[in-house]
C-alpha cells in the first residue's frame, strides 16, 4: 500500500494540529488496527474515509480517500479527542 498527500496541505495540517501526514501514515503502514468508517457528509465527489488509530504518539484521526485502488491518499490529520480515543478502544475490545 501507498501512501501519498499534497505538500502543501500537510505544511497547513502541521501548522494548525502539529500532526503531519508523514507521521499520520503511520496509521495506514504500521501494521497496528484501526477503526474505519465512512465519511458519509463528505463523500460528495469522492468516497472518504476516517480512520482513528495509534501511531508513536498517540491516538489519531486521519481523513483519507483511495487512489488507483493500492494508494491511500491523506485529506487530513489530528489527534484523536478522549471521545475518539474512547470509541477506537471499546471497538477494538469489542472485535469489530
Amino acid at each position: 500500500m501507498r501512501v501519498d498527500w499534497d505538500p502543501a496541505k500537510d505544511e497547513a495540517n502541521q501548522q494548525k494540529h502539529g500532526l503531519g501526514f508523514g507521521e499520520a501514515s503511520e496509521l495506514f503502514t504500521s501494521g497496528s488496527e484501526y477503526l474505519e468508517i465512512v465519511d458519509e457528509h463528505h463523500s460528495f465527489d469522492e468516497e472518504r474515509f476516517i480512520a482513528i488509530g495509534p501511531i508513536r504518539r498517540g491516538v489519531v484521526l486521519v481523513v483519507w480517500t483511495e487512489r488507483d485502488g493500492d494508494t491511500v491518499r491523506i485529506i487530513s490529520a489530528r489527534f484523536a479527542t478522549k471521545r475518539e480515543t474512547k470509541l477506537f478502544h471499546q471497538t477494538m475490545e469489542d472485535g469489530r
